[in-house]
């Protein structure tokens, strides 16, 4: 025959189940909250470690004023034309302010006279953006197409140590400056 247990015998099974489910459903919680702040707090340091770009430099050496062909230059792996007028040079980016595509420098089969910013000028080439169809003025003046803002330029200068002209296309510059060798 069987025993029969007590009643409180069946009690004290139930309160441990129950007690052991609490302190399951305790360690949960505690873990869940230890696990969040561990979370927090890595990203809390993860943002204090910068992130790093490897990107090609912005300012690097062209070669020698002199090396240089009179007129346009493309330089491709930099989207920047470098341009030689005499002993004068200045760069303009090749990047559509459109979406980035390289805007390609058309020479005009007559020159065109035309009013920029309230000058009127004589221009022989201009920029011409093939994916969408920007165009820009020799200056880079946007004049045509999507394109919301001017090509950019650069600043020139002359490496102190070797005489090199070097591109900085770091630093913005107006649509007017020069370099003078």
């Amino acid at each position: 025959m069987e025993e029969k247990k007590p009643l409180s015998h069946h009690k004290q099974e139930s309160e441990e189940q129950h007690s052991s489910r609490r302190e399951f459903l305790q360690k949960v919680g505690v873990g869940s909250v230890l696990l969040s702040a561990g979370a927090v707090g890595f990203q809390t340091l993860r943002s204090l470690v910068p992130n790093v770009l490897y990107e090609s430099a912005r300012k690097f050496k062209i070669g020698l004023p002199t090396q240089l062909s009179e007129g346009v230059t493309f330089i491709e792996d930099k989207q920047l034309y470098i341009f030689k007028e005499g002993k004068s040079f200045y760069s303009i980016s090749a990047s559509c302010t459109h979406l980035g595509c390289t805007v390609k420098h058309t020479k005009l089969n007559q020159p065109k006279e035309v009013e920029i910013h309230g000058e009127k000028k004589t221009i022989t080439s201009e920029f011409h953006c093939p994916c969408h169809g920007s165009k820009y003025y020799a200056d880079g003046t946007n004049y045509a197409g999507p394109a919301p803002r001017p090509l950019k330029w650069y600043k020139l200068e002359l490496s102190p140590d070797d005489g090199q002209l070097i591109a900085d296309m770091g630093i913005e510059v107006e649509q007017n400056f020069r370099l003078t060798v």
